[in-house]
């Protein structure tokens, strides 16, 4: 595969939250505003990135027999930095993520990612597949989050942090305030997933034809 390729993949074929479904805890949890997935989307970028880089090039070194400890050890110290940073940098934005940026570390794409492909490939293809995987894990997080953010309270894009207000495009009470609480997120991706599942049988069936 390519670089694009391999980027592409993460973001469209192998899209960890639409296609190989991981990550739903965040996915659910944090997606009543869109700066709440560009937050989430980057700082798990960013792990996935580093872990990834890091992993590839000590593939050769880490035993086989601790491998996942020192994946996680690794994991860890790039998670441990993003959460700092955004402590430091965004705090309102790191107060509203709470608990969801340190569980970084046991989220199931970055420690997939580093068992399946980083671990296995080198250095340049690992950092296209974090940059790729990453991508599409804030992409589905955008896409949920405009969903919920805009039909539930009528904003888009408030962002406290950068002095924001946000689009006002219609009155907060005429929000469905279901989609802002969490039912709304489990009915806002299981439409999604659904939507996407239809359409990608479909596509399938017409190669086929």
């Amino acid at each position: 595969m390519t670089k694009w390729e391999i980027f592409k993949n993460g973001v469209f074929n192998e899209n960890p939250t639409f296609r190989l479904i991981l990550g739903m805890c965040s996915t659910l949890a944090i997606t009543t505003a869109v700066v709440n997935g560009i937050g989430m989307g980057l700082a798990l970028t960013l792990v996935l990135v580093g872990s990834n880089v890091i992993i590839s090039l000590l593939r050769n070194v880490i035993p086989k027999e601790i491998r996942i400890p020192a994946y996680v050890v690794v994991i860890a110290t790039f998670t441990t930095i993003v959460d700092k940073t955004m402590a430091a940098a965004t705090p309102d934005l790191h107060g509203v993520l709470g608990i969801f940026i340190p569980l970084i570390v046991v989220n199931c794409i970055v420690l997939a990612r580093a068992e399946a492909y980083a671990s296995k490939h080198n250095a340049i293809e690992s950092t296209m597949d974090g940059l790729g995987m990453g991508a599409g894990y804030t992409v589905a997080l955008l896409v949920v989050c405009v969903i919920r953010e805009l039909l539930g309270t009528g904003t888009l894009l408030q962002a406290k942090d950068f002095g924001f207000a946000g689009f006002h495009l219609f009155a907060e009470d005429m929000g469905v305030k279901l989609l802002i609480l969490p039912p709304g997120a489990f009915l806002t991706l299981g439409l999604l997933l659904a939507g996407i599942n239809w359409y990608v049988a479909k596509r399938e069936e017409k190669k086929h034809d």
